[in-house]
């Protein structure tokens, strides 16, 4: 692959927050999780263990994760950020924005808001799920590890037609995703990963988040 095939791939890819119901054959998908473990890991750790539902399952889990974020309390395994400030924050309005002008909130809207973040619950009726965690053991590092197979997994995603979208709002839910998915306290939830084909048509697909320009993160060691 090229460098400007890699780039088009980064440019094609995008939040997908709207899928068709069609699921994904399970040999793609499999492909995919080959392609993400891939990716380099601290000392060769590949921490990542991923969990994926299909059909009647992420039904099935859909609505019993809608059912606990109306209901429970987020307790996300890895603390949430404390703040956004700065060009952070600035970037994280545009983005809101951005969406709620494409579906239609207005803003100052908060029920309409309210209402379109917890389409995060409905996985955004995405046909399958990966929830992917880490040994606790390894801390920030396995978790960093993981980043990086998430990012990878999106881009194999791409590279046959298949959206996605990380989701860190489902891992808000630790707890229940531990019970539900018998998952042992000695693991991290990071997130998870809501994919299928994207509905092209849904107004929530309409627009793409802006990246910085590289004199904004580089600082040249001269």
């Amino acid at each position: 692959m090229t460098l400007s095939e890699l780039n088009k791939l980064l440019d094609e890819r995008h939040s997908c927050r709207a899928f068709r119901p069609d699921p994904i054959p399970k040999d793609q998908i499999e492909q995919i999780l080959t392609s993400a473990a891939r990716v380099p890991s601290w000392c060769n750790a590949q921490p990542w263990d991923v969990i994926v539902t299909s059909g009647a399952q992420t039904d099935t889990f859909r609505k019993a994760l809608q059912e606990e974020a109306t209901t429970g309390a987020p307790a996300p395994d890895l603390p949430f950020p404390t703040s956004y400030s700065g060009v952070y924050k600035d970037r994280r309005r545009e983005c809101g924005w951005a969406l709620y002008e494409a579906v239609g909130v207005e803003r100052g809207d908060r029920s309409a808001s309210a209402k379109q973040m917890m389409q995060n619950f409905t996985l955004f009726g995405a046909p399958h799920c990966a929830i992917v965690s880490s040994p606790a053991e390894l801390g920030p590092y396995g978790a960093m590890d993981c980043g990086g197979f998430v990012t990878a997994f999106t881009l194999a995603a791409q590279a046959v037609g298949v959206a996605t979208i990380p989701q860190a709002a489902v891992a808000s839910y630790g707890p229940f995703l531990h019970r539900y998915f018998n998952i042992p306290d000695d693991r991290l939830i990071l997130c998870a990963i809501s994919f299928g084909y994207a509905d092209s048509e849904h107004p929530a697909n309409g627009f793409r988040t802006t990246r910085a320009a590289p004199s904004e993160f580089i600082t040249w060691a001269d």
